[in-house]
Formats: C-alpha cells, sequence, structure tokens
C-alpha cells in the first residue's frame, strides 16, 4: 500500500475571521508550570438546477460536539516537568485511531519541545468536563486542535518569561527551540525553567498561535508514540491490567438475543470445579469468577440455566425485513412524462457486528461506600453516573479509569462491559476482571441495525429537478446522550423519542447530497428498540451514500453521461470535486477493463472534508468461484485508489493508516459481513464466521491519496473512509455484473460458509492448545 502527500503548504488558506491566532489562555497556580486554554472569546457546473444548502452543510454534527465542548475548554491543561518533558491527560478515548499521537503532535508543535518528550495519556471520568469527554462522530481532533495549541503556546510563553528573568535578556531576544530557551546571556532548558515559570495563582495571558507557514512537526508523517509498545507486547488493554485480587470473570448468557436467567439448577456442581471462587445470578446473566480466564470458560459451560426467553424469540431475518417495510415512508408518487423520467433505487442492509477485535472488558472493584472502574471508554462521564446510579453510591464516590483499547469504531460508546463488571463485584463482595467471549460480543453485543434506503430522482432532460431519499432503520441507541446524565436522560425518555430525537438530529447533521439535484429531501424513520445497537462506524453514512451513488450511476445512464463526468458537473462542493477528479486521474477511470469486471466511483463529503473513491471489481466465475478454507468466495475488489482532503491533516501517517482502514470497513459492508438471525439469535459468535475483509479480500493495489491543505483547521478522519469506499464497490458491482444490488452485504443470502456454534453452552470450550503457562 501506498499514499501520497504534498508538503505543508505555505500559503494554505487561513480559517475566516479576524486574526484567528490571538486567544486568551491562562498560567494556572502550581509547584511547576501548568497551562490552560479559554476559549471565551471563540476561535473562529454548468446547467444543473441548484440545490439550497441541506442543514449539514449550515451547521453539523461537528460544529455541535465542538460548540458543547468549548465552555469547559479552559479545563484542559498541559504540565511541563523538571525533566524537560511535557504531559497532558487527554479528556477523549484512544482505541487505535491515533489521537494520543496527533496530539502529541501538536503540542510539540506549539511547544516547540521534540515529540518524543511529550506524554499523553487518557483522563479519568472528570464530570466536570460536562460535554467534552465524548469520543465520537471524528471530533476528537477538531474540537481539541484550538484548545491544546493555546494552553501549548501559554505554556511557552511562561517559559519565556522565567528565561528572560534567569537569563537577564529580554524576551523579544529569546528563541525556544527543541526544548530550550536561547538569549544572548546564555541558555536554559525547560526543565530548568519548569519550576521558575509555575505560578502561585492563576493568571490570565494572551497569546499568539504559531502560523502555519512555521509548522515543523504538524503536517508530517509521523510514526504512533505508542507503536513500539504495541509491536512489543508492552501496550496495557484493559485485559492485560493487574489489579489486586480482581480474578477473570464470565458470564454464561442466554440461548436467545437478551434472555434472562430463572435460576441456576447446579449452583453447587459449578463452585466445586477447579479455580471457582464464585457464581452470581444476575438479570443479564449467570457470573462465574475463577483464577483462570480458561477456568471461567469450563464453568460457563457447564453451567444448567433454566432462561426466560428474550424479546425476539422466534424471529429471523425475514421478519425484520417486513416490520421496517411496514415502518417505511411512502415515496410520493412521480410519474413518468414524455420530459420526466423516475430513476429509483431500494437497498436493505442487513445486520452487522460492531465487534472489536479487543473484546468488551473491565475491571470492577466495588465496596460498600466506593467503587474503582478500569475499561476502554469513550463516554466516561456517563459511565460514572450510570453506574453509581445503578450501586447507589454518590457519583464521587466511583472512581472511573480510561484505559485504551484495542478498536471501538462507536462500540464503546456504551460501557456495558463496566456496568457489568461493577454490578458483578457488588454481587460477589469482591474485584472482578470480566471479559466478554468473542460469541457474547457478536451474539449480544451492539451492532448495526438492519435498514432500508430508498432514493427516488426525477430528471427532466439532462437534469436532476428532485431527489429524494428514505431511510429506514430499527432503532439506533444514542442513551449514552452527548457523554454525560442530561443528554443520556433525555435520549431515555420513554416511549422512545428521547431516543429518536437525536436519530433525528444526528441524521440531519450528518447527511447531505453533496450534488446540485434541484429540490433534496432526506428523511429518517426508526423503529423496534428490541436490538442492542449503537453508532457503528460512519452510523447512517455508509448505507446512505451507496443507496445515493447507485442512484447517481443509474441517473447518469438514462442521461446517456459518463459517471465520473456526470459526477463532476453537478458537485457543488470544490473540494469534493478535487478529490473526485485525483482519483479519476491517479486511478485511470474509464480505462477499458475485461468482461465481469468493472471500475466504480464514488464520493462522501462529511466532518468538515471530502472524500473519494474509484475501486476496480472482479466478479468473473474464475474470481467468485474460488475455494477460500475458513472463508467466503465471491467477488474480489482489486484496485483502490482513494483521495481525501480533511482540511489540514495533522499526521498524513496516521490520516494514510485511517483511510486503509475505512477502506477495508466499505469492502466488508458492500461483499462479505453480516449477522444472520435465525429464531431469536445470530448465527455468528466469533471472528473466523463472522466475514469480515480477510486478506484474500485484501486489493493487491491500494493508494491513499492526502490532499494538500485546504482549510488551515482540521477536519474528522476517524469515518472519513468507510462510506466512499462502500458506495464505489456497489457502483463497480452493479456496473459489473449488469444489475444494481438490492441487499448488502451481496452474499448475505448464500448459504452459510461456516458451522454455527452451539447456543447451549454458550461458548466454544477453552483452547488446549496454546502456549503452556510459564511458571
Amino acid at each position: 500500500m501506498s499514499a501520497v502527500h504534498r508538503p505543508l503548504d505555505p500559503e494554505a488558506v487561513a480559517p475566516p475571521g479576524v486574526d484567528r491566532r490571538s486567544f486568551v489562555g491562562y498560567v494556572l497556580g502550581g509547584t511547576t508550570l501548568v497551562a490552560a486554554a479559554d476559549l471565551a472569546l471563540g476561535a473562529e457546473p454548468a446547467a444543473a438546477v441548484p440545490t439550497v444548502p441541506q442543514p449539514a452543510e449550515l451547521y453539523d454534527l461537528n460544529d455541535l460536539l465542538t460548540d458543547a465542548a468549548r465552555p469547559t475548554a479552559n479545563l484542559i491543561r498541559i504540565e511541563l516537568h523538571e525533566d524537560g518533558t511535557a504531559s497532558f491527560a487527554l479528556p477523549r478515548s484512544e482505541n487505535g485511531q491515533g489521537v494520543t499521537t496527533s496530539t502529541a503532535m501538536l503540542i510539540a508543535e506549539e511547544l516547540d519541545l521534540p515529540l518524543d518528550k511529550v506524554r499523553v495519556t487518557l483522563a479519568d471520568a472528570r464530570p466536570e468536563l460536562l460535554f467534552n469527554q465524548l469520543t465520537g462522530g471524528s471530533n476528537t481532533t477538531i474540537s481539541t486542535y484550538t484548545p491544546v495549541r493555546v494552553a501549548a503556546a501559554v505554556a511557552r510563553g511562561a517559559l519565556l518569561d522565567a528565561a528572560a528573568v534567569l537569563l537577564g535578556d529580554e524576551v523579544a531576544k529569546l528563541v525556544a527551540k527543541g526544548g530550550i530557551v536561547q538569549g544572548p546571556s546564555g541558555t536554559a532548558s525547560y526543565g530548568d525553567l519548569a519550576r521558575a515559570a509555575a505560578s502561585r495563582t492563576d493568571r490570565t495571558v494572551r497569546v499568539r498561535l504559531k502560523d502555519p507557514s512555521r509548522f515543523r512537526v504538524v503536517g508530517t508523517g509521523q510514526g504512533r508514540v505508542d507503536a513500539r509498545d504495541a509491536v512489543t507486547g508492552r501496550k496495557t488493554f484493559a485485559t492485560d491490567l493487574q489489579v489486586d485480587g480482581a480474578l477473570p470473570t464470565m458470564v454464561c448468557r442466554a440461548p436467545t438475543l437478551n434472555g434472562e436467567p430463572r435460576r441456576l439448577r447446579n449452583e453447587a456442581e459449578v463452585l466445586a470445579l477447579p479455580g471457582v471462587t464464585d457464581v452470581a445470578v444476575l438479570p443479564f446473566g449467570v457470573a462465574v469468577r475463577a483464577e483462570t480466564f480458561g477456568q471461567c470458560i469450563d464453568a460457563v459451560r457447564a453451567m444448567k440455566v433454566d432462561w426466560r426467553d428474550g424479546p425476539v424469540a422466534g424471529m429471523s431475518d425475514d421478519d425484520v425485513v417486513r416490520e421496517l417495510r411496514r415502518a417505511q415512508l411512502p415515496l410520493p408518487a412521480l410519474p413518468n412524462t414524455p420530459l420526466s423520467r423516475t430513476v429509483e433505487t431500494d437497498v436493505l442492509c442487513y445486520f452487522r457486528s460492531n465487534s472489536a477485535m479487543d473484546t468488551n472488558s473491565a475491571i470492577a472493584d466495588v465496596r460498600e461506600d466506593r467503587a474503582e472502574i478500569w475499561s476502554a471508554l469513550k463516554s466516561p462521564i456517563a459511565a460514572q453516573q450510570r453506574i453509581a446510579e445503578v450501586l447507589g453510591l454518590p457519583q464521587d464516590r466511583v472512581d472511573v479509569h480510561v484505559v485504551q483499547g484495542g478498536g471501538s469504531f462507536g462500540r464503546r460508546l456504551f460501557f456495558d462491559g463496566a456496568l457489568e463488571a461493577a454490578q458483578v463485584s457488588r454481587a460477589m463482595g469482591k474485584p472482578v476482571k470480566l471479559m466478554w467471549h468473542r460469541a457474547d460480543d457478536a451474539r449480544v453485543g451492539r451492532g448495526h441495525p438492519m435498514c432500508t434506503s430508498r432514493v427516488r430522482a426525477v430528471v427532466v432532460g439532462k437534469k436532476v429537478v428532485a431527489f429524494q431519499q428514505s431511510h429506514t432503520s430499527i432503532e439506533t441507541d444514542y442513551r449514552h446522550g452527548l457523554g454525560e446524565l442530561i443528554t443520556a436522560t433525555a435520549a431515555s425518555l420513554p416511549t422512545g423519542l428521547g431516543n429518536l430525537g437525536f436519530a433525528e438530529t444526528i441524521f440531519a447533521l450528518t447527511q447531505e447530497v453533496p450534488y446540485d439535484f434541484g429540490v433534496v429531501t432526506q428523511t429518517l424513520t426508526e423503529t423496534d428498540d428490541r436490538f442492542n445497537t449503537g453508532s457503528m462506524r460512519n452510523i447512517y453514512s455508509p448505507d446512505v451514500r451507496a443507496a445515493g451513488e447507485l442512484t447517481v450511476d443509474k441517473i447518469a445512464t438514462v442521461v446517456k453521461e459518463d459517471p465520473y463526468e456526470f459526477r463532476r458537473r453537478h458537485l457543488r462542493d470544490e473540494r469534493t470535486r478535487a478529490v473526485l477528479e485525483k482519483v479519476a486521474e491517479v486511478g485511470d477511470w474509464g480505462r477499458a477493463m475485461p468482461a465481469g469486471t468493472a471500475q466504480g466511483i464514488a464520493i462522501h463529503k462529511e466532518y468538515k472534508g471530502a472524500s473519494a473513491c474509484l475501486v476496480e471489481l472482479d466478479c468473473r466465475d474464475v474470481q467468485t468461484g474460488r475455494d477460500i478454507r475458513d472463508g467466503v468466495g465471491g467477488p474480489r475488489v482489486t484496485r483502490v485508489t482513494f483521495a481525501v482532503d480533511v482540511g489540514l491533516p495533522v499526521n498524513p501517517r496516521g490520516l494514510e493508516a485511517q483511510m486503509q482502514g475505512g477502506i477495508m470497513d466499505g469492502i466488508a459492508l458492500a461483499l462479505t459481513s453480516s449477522m444472520h438471525l435465525r429464531d431469536g439469535h445470530f448465527l455468528e459468535a466469533s471472528w473466523d464466521n463472522y466475514f469480515y475483509t480477510r486478506q484474500w479480500n485484501v486489493p493487491p493495489e491500494v493508494e491513499v491519496i492526502v490532499m494538500p491543505p485546504t482549510t488551515g483547521v482540521p477536519g474528522g478522519a476517524g469515518e472519513a473512509g468507510v462510506a466512499a469506499s462502500f458506495a464505489a464497490v456497489a457502483c463497480a458491482y452493479a456496473r459489473a455484473t449488469g444489475r444494481s444490488p438490492s441487499y448488502f452485504p451481496v452474499n448475505h443470502r448464500d448459504p452459510v460458509e461456516f458451522s454455527v456454534k452451539p447456543y447451549v453452552p454458550p461458548v466454544p470450550p477453552s483452547p488446549v492448545n496454546g502456549l503452556k503457562k510459564i511458571v
């Protein structure tokens, strides 16, 4: 795989507004230098039928999340230490997306400190931050970019002031570089100055941020700051933590989705098994604590439990599809006339797993008067508040520690594992180290809801005069709110109205049709709250975009235009047009392809940025008929060209990796990955029978093009690679096969290519072929 990145352009367009680099911050009281930000002053084709701006073009989800975080931005602090290092507790969650690296780069840049002298950790739950500790919506870098830089600039200014006193020089004659302050009279290290620069009381200062033309770290490709620990096994995840007395714990779960235990018939027998210390019956299952996870698995398999069926017992995919179809809003009938034609698309997307490779886990130590929790959490304040409520403890008696997670993609917005661990620890009266089995994650974990997306467009001559899209979905759960109790309670209002309000808001603030297509309308209907769902990576956008771009291809066919040229002519955003043109150029759009293969091209605009993808897909029998051991055959993407504009790319190397991951997501959504609901439970029970993009599916050629800076401030990247990739593969499939797909992934209705694991017992046997335990 390769990436193309142009050096940071000193002439890049600056953000709008008057003197956007002047801010107010604080030097805070302390024994060494502590600096904080204060954002109270703010931080500031031819012949197409024009479309009025849509809500997401005027004010999008990132605007909402950034504005929500702004009032507490001054609580984000950077500290300088006497060893010359800087530390920062990031109030966001690191789950492999690389935000600790990009944040360290921002601090190093503004503080003029070597990158290896910056230590970024994850902050514990801090309820005083309110809406400022939620990780989601590709918003981390967008919302923290200015506060982190301001805090670093305040620290740098305080160091210069202290150096002026120490060296007897004027501040204007001092230069800070590489952790050293140099002046006519001598030098002083940041470590030497850390204590002298400290203030006994809080004081307000005004700072001016570094001009982007002087950036030396931001905009350069950097390896992850935790890469060495990751590849050497020293990186600590929740299941790696060792807390005194916290023994491995697992849960035996019902054979139907969200079933509940009535009673454990053989408790004495389970307690007598090797290593088992405790058993507890809880609303979500029967928990067992033992000396090893293998012993927990053996105990779970030995349990004889009477179960109460879950709310979807007996239901299968077809039953859910019928319910969705009944809930669909009617699209106005628009008959064809000699002057106008109607183009329609109707696609169904099946349930998908949102399990991360790092399975759901948490450590909990609950005592009579306090509780302490460790877990990978994207909404730690909401977790702290909910756990305190369930345990009947004051919120300030529950300490919640945020640990790095191995993947999330929206899954860790919910804290199911942490809440379960707290309940188990309370029931047993002992600390526990809870881990979900892979089967738990797949069968009862949170996933992407089944949905339909229908489009109807009206074409007059070569002009699109109306474009309607109606998206109907099983409920997406937003009961984590904006990461704290107030909005979480609002989202949990009865009859589903609170959650629906969140859904409608998020849909409106993320979805847009970036073409001049006359009158554009997009609507969302959500129904049925019986399934475990959440904000899977990119939420609505992949499905909405795939249906929309398939329709764009159909319209291009109707008006007898090339799909690329038709898109280019109708796009009303120059950044989106630029990424489209780039992939067409680099990917050699329109080149001759053998029968049964085709190119597909698509765009997506979201998160203050734009992306485009061009793929080549092979649907020939020689490809689709391959016998894949422990995998699935089918079409294969053989080449991907992807271009992304995120405004200001902080770390192009990390951005490239994010896009590569998003591309693999998009390929999986289109071709192979889904959950099969049968008789009230999902068939998939592990990664070995959930067909995410496997090595044989990975295209031999993948080129990611990072566009040069366009806005002077960063946009979102975590989810930006998914939607355009999914849509491009969908369009390529339609062109290669001559038929537009009506459901995704395209292999969902094929015979299941794995042996279904049993539901009773709910987990496979413990492994016996691993490495011998070292004593």
